[in-house]
């Protein structure tokens, strides 16, 4: 995974995937019900509406809100334990191990790179040193 999740321009992502995919504008503007020009002005554009990216992500048959969901795994503070008073039931609960294939990918390049030591990792993202090692036997297996 090439991606730097850190700088996030959701727009280039959009041309990228349009361009591999060899979509026409036209069917583009048809599915989204935009112009030429809007399309274009999306696609220099860092972020986007939620509701649009719904349709790019159908279009493209692709979620491009797992980039996010990777970021926030990756780059934001470990939430604190809510107390039996402090709970948020309007909000869904998740599961506590949200790592996906390409985070791990991500993690592990950084280590066998160099780029990161493991204690680095552990560090900078919170991830569990028996996760790491779990992690980089399962994928060393898979490899040989």
């Amino acid at each position: 995974m090439n991606l730097k999740i850190k700088e996030i321009h959701i727009g280039e992502m959009l041309l990228k995937a349009v361009t591999e995919r060899g979509l026409y504008e036209e069917s583009i503007c048809k599915f989204l019900r935009c112009s030429r020009l809007e399309v274009s002005d999306m696609y220099t554009n860092r972020n986007i509406d939620s509701e649009l990216l719904l349709k790019w992500s159908k279009l493209l048959e692709y979620d491009f809100f797992r980039i996010y969901s990777q970021h926030l795994i990756l780059y934001s503070p470990q939430a604190n334990v809510i107390t039996k008073n402090n709970r948020y039931p309007s909000l869904p609960k998740f599961r506590k191990n949200i790592y996906t294939h390409e985070v791990i990918e991500f993690l592990l390049e950084l280590i066998n790179t160099g780029e990161k030591t493991i204690d680095q990792v552990i560090s900078d993202y919170g991830v569990p040193r028996t996760t790491i090692y779990r992690w980089r036997n399962k994928y060393l297996l898979k490899n040989k």
